[in-house]
């Protein structure tokens, strides 16, 4: 187990504890082991379990709880707790918006024990009678409850992946095989996955059907499969598993035709230099004979090589006929990291620890944005606080040099569009990241002009995660995207793609309208934690999707690119603010 599932499993304990009432002082230890699982930068399953207290500074007690959980993959309150709380109702704490305490009043009073019970009730008007719900909670129950309908069954990005190359490697083993891919939506790299698709050559048939039907975790589906083709779910997630089998000199082809939107296979080929290519396909291509690497098909057919990640039939097919497919972003060409936190608000790690990963990792700069004064549940930072961060990184600066750490603020949108702090302490920022935390049920006209009134401050470096959403757990709230781009370009706002899985927002459908409009992005890893760091690669991959070049990243610039950047900015704003005599003395 790594560090995130063993913090998952505590922070599941503590809800069930908060479910049965129990002694709140247990709970708030659960919840201390959680956090502290959580803020370690090393893997806790590699440590000698004698040695988990001095290493991970974990009691005895809670130690000797992550070690029972390590070597069974459960310890004895959880174990105990699930034992005596329906299945149906550990799911319903799932459920965005309700937290334990109403999910017992729900099992406890109107006798729920599943989804289906609680969207009948829901439903049936039975939830807003009960005490402390109304009509507001259980309309918020219903939606909540439709979109988790709709995220069944899907998994984000990196859990596709990671379930992908696992069953990639197993077909290897058991196959004895080099010629196993992972195709189809993981391979094109979209942002939530419906259907891990992989794959295989295999010679024998039915030994890859044995080696499918007898994996643990996987839950065959006899009327969907066939000979050439194994399907069915990951039983724990219920995302659908397909397995195409093929001889061995057709798995590039096959591998092509299932990494590719149908769009893409399917799109004419424009203004053909060879006659033979005059209103072929890529499908037709492929079908015509037997290509040992992708790229000889894309060149048989007058084409420039398009990347997996692009082959949506978004226009990519007309720009690799003229060959105008731009290079695009890759992990290595980001040169800093914007937009993280650390213990002064929300995050697991200390300034200092955020920025010597990055400068051991050979990144130039970090970015700190720490949240802002209203954003009290995640201990956002007081005017005082500032000054106070800010002595820090000064100092830090001095002993980290040339590393430097730009002074950042994640700074709330308030309900009006108007940001948090006023202009004397925005002023006292190298840069602002200004996002929406609250008030997230506004419709599309008073979110966009929310948005719009932020954009237009001439203190907003960068708009955060433009529309909150949560893949699979929440909506973001509606925006006018063109809008929203337009009054970035115009007041150059610099748009962040939040690289957390859970938000990769903004949508990589609309960099290329971003790009297109001269805005330029920034891969934000939002990271609260060094882990976080890795996130950044997720970002990477959605703007490569939407066409994203080194050129319009932000953070691909240099140290002292992105210093300058910052200065000619603050000094634009006319008239300029004598705030560091009210801020620091």
């Amino acid at each position: 187990m790594d560090n995130r599932a063993l913090t998952r499993a505590f922070k599941l304990a503590a809800q069930l504890m908060e479910l049965h009432d129990e002694n709140p002082f247990k709970i708030r230890a659960i919840e201390g082991t959680a956090n502290a699982l959580d803020a370690l930068s090393f893997p806790v399953s590699e440590i000698e379990r004698s040695g988990l207290p001095d290493r991970t500074g974990l009691s005895k007690t809670a130690a000797a709880k992550v070690a029972e959980l390590l070597d069974t993959g459960t310890f004895s309150d959880l174990q105990r707790l699930l034992e005596v709380t329906p299945p149906g109702v550990v799911e319903m704490l799932g459920i965005k918006g309700i937290g334990p305490k109403k999910i017992r009043s729900l099992w406890r009073e109107l006798g729920i024990e599943t989804i289906e019970q609680l969207r009948e009730a829901a439903e049936t008007d039975q939830v807003s009678k009960l005490k402390g719900f109304g009509k507001k909670t259980q309309d918020s129950i219903l939606e909540a409850l439709e979109f988790a309908g709709q995220s069944k069954g899907k998994l984000l990005y990196p859990q596709a992946e990671k379930l992908g190359n696992e069953l990639a490697q197993l077909l290897r083993d058991g196959l004895k095989t080099e010629q196993v891919a992972v195709a189809g939506e993981i391979r094109r790299r979209l942002e939530t996955v419906e259907t891990v698709s992989l794959v295989a050559a295999a010679e024998k048939l039915t030994k890859a059907h044995e080696l499918l039907n007898t994996t643990a975790g996987l839950t065959p589906d006899p009327r969907r499969s066939g000979p050439f083709a194994w399907r069915g779910t990951a039983t724990e997630s219920g995302v659908q598993i397909e397995v195409l089998l093929v001889k061995p000199e057709d798995f590039t082809t096959e591998v092509f035709l299932n990494s590719a939107a149908e769009a893409h296979l399917s799109e004419p080929i424009p203004q053909p230099t060879n006659p033979q290519i005059h209103n072929s396909t890529l499908r037709q291509w492929a079908r015509r004979e037997k290509f040992q690497q992708e790229d000889a098909l894309y060149e048989k057919a007058g084409l420039q090589f398009i990347v997996p990640e692009l082959r949506e039939g978004l226009g990519e097919i007309p720009l690799a006929a003229e060959k105008k497919l731009p290079r695009l972003l890759e992990d290595g060409d980001l040169r800093g990291s914007l937009h993280n936190h650390s213990t002064w608000s929300d995050g697991n790690h200390s300034i200092r620890e955020m920025a010597t990963w990055l400068r051991d990792h050979n990144y130039e700069y970090l970015g700190l944005c720490d949240h802002s004064q209203a954003a009290h549940y995640a201990n956002g930072l007081s005017v005082e606080r500032v000054r106070q961060q800010h002595q820090e990184i000064d100092q830090l600066n001095a002993e980290l040099a040339p590393f430097r750490i730009f002074k950042g603020i994640e700074s709330d949108i308030l309900g009006d569009g108007s940001l948090d702090y006023p202009n004397d302490v925005l002023a006292s920022f190298d840069f602002i990241v200004a996002s929406v935390h609250s008030n997230l049920k506004m419709d599309e006209a008073r979110a966009t002009n929310r948005l719009l009134r932020a954009i237009e401050n001439p203190y907003t470096t960068m708009l955060g995660h433009p529309t909150g959403r949560l893949l699979l757990r929440r909506q973001g709230y509606p925006i006018n995207y063109k809008a929203v781009i337009d009054a970035c370009a115009q007041h150059q706002v610099i748009i962040e793609i939040n690289a957390n899985p859970w938000r990769l927002d903004l949508d990589w459908r609309w960099v290329r309208y971003a790009l297109d409009q001269g805005v330029m992005l920034s891969i934000n890893p939002d990271a609260h934690h060094t882990n976080g760091y890795e996130d950044m690669r997720y970002g990477v991959l959605m703007g490569r999707k939407g066409h994203l070049t080194k050129e319009m990243t932000f953070n691909a610039k240099s140290v002292e690119e992105v210093a300058a950047y910052f200065e000619a900015r603050k000094a634009a704003i006319k008239p300029p603010l004598e705030y560091k005599k009210s801020l620091f003395e």
